[in-house]
């Protein structure tokens, strides 16, 4: 009477799948399991076979209830409810990305600019003055963008600029996207932060650009696709021109920013040169 009732017990205890845990891969016990359970998974009927890749998507949805291997060779054995196949999730098989945790790709540094000023302020702006697209005036809470860009027959960009009265916030930035004109364009909104939400709307980009500050200097990370060249900080154009280049770190677009977001009373009177050289 005793011998069957441990017989029956046994045999109650065995039905119970068992936790998951923490295992060494030169465990003795893990080689013996992983037999058993591939032997397991071969024997099984062909009705349950058809049902592994439904399991499987169950399995990994449960990975996440469990720590993640945190040493390389360290491995956590799942057993599932449905078909009874184990899954192992390895540390050595990048844990994370089975877990949906995409990682994100920075851009290329970029390279610094040359950048110098020259004192003949009313020179340089008489003779702007005089041509075409190249004066614009950037309201009070305004930031103007210009868009140049890469030119195939290029090997740098070049600008000159200088303003009225008044300083100006100025950067230099380079959007990683392929050329398909070289028309230099310009963008005209009423802060840096609804310039973003108009790009973000029209390229469905992941991340909005950071304002930062003018005074210091905006050196927050940018999205994904965006190298910052210079950052966005105020400079005294209306007492010299401030000028600069940066040769190109590859096809794309140069976004050049002239940011008066910070004055509420002024507009700035702008005067721009913007080239490429070979």
């Amino acid at each position: 009477m005793d011998n069957l009732w441990m017989a029956a017990s046994l045999e109650k205890k065995s039905h119970h799948l068992p936790a998951p845990q923490m295992v060494s891969p030169a465990s003795k016990d893990t080689e013996e399991d992983l037999q058993k359970a591939a032997g397991a998974s071969e024997g099984q009927a062909p009705g349950e076979q058809e049902l592994l890749p439904a399991g499987q998507a169950q399995v990994h949805s449960e990975m996440a209830k469990y720590q993640a291997p945190q040493r390389p060779g360290d491995m956590v054995m799942i057993q599932s409810e449905h078909t009874g196949a184990v899954d192992v999730l390895s540390a050595d098989l990048e844990s994370a990305d089975l877990l949906g945790d995409h990682r994100k790709v920075s851009p290329p540094l970029m390279a610094p600019p040359c950048i110098w000023t020259f004192a003949k302020v009313k020179e340089f702006k008489s003779k702007l003055g005089k041509e075409k697209n190249s004066r614009l005036v950037v309201k009070r809470g305004e930031v103007v963008t210009i868009r140049v860009p890469t030119h195939p027959e290029g090997k740098r960009v070049c600008w000159e600029f200088a303003t009225d009265d008044y300083d100006i916030g100025f950067g230099v930035y380079f959007d990683w996207t392929p050329v398909t004109s070289t028309d230099i364009t310009v963008q005209v909104s009423d802060s840096s932060e609804d310039e973003d939400d108009e790009e973000e709307e029209e390229e469905e980009l992941e991340e909005p650009v950071p304002v930062g500050d003018v005074e210091r200097g905006s050196r927050s990370s940018l999205r994904g696709r965006y190298g910052e060249v210079m950052p966005v900080y105020r400079r005294d154009s209306h007492r010299d021109v401030q000028a600069g280049s940066h040769d190109y770190p590859g096809e794309g677009i140069y976004l050049l920013k002239f940011d008066n977001s910070y004055s509420l009373l002024r507009n700035k009177t702008l005067y721009f040169h913007i080239y490429y050289t070979s």
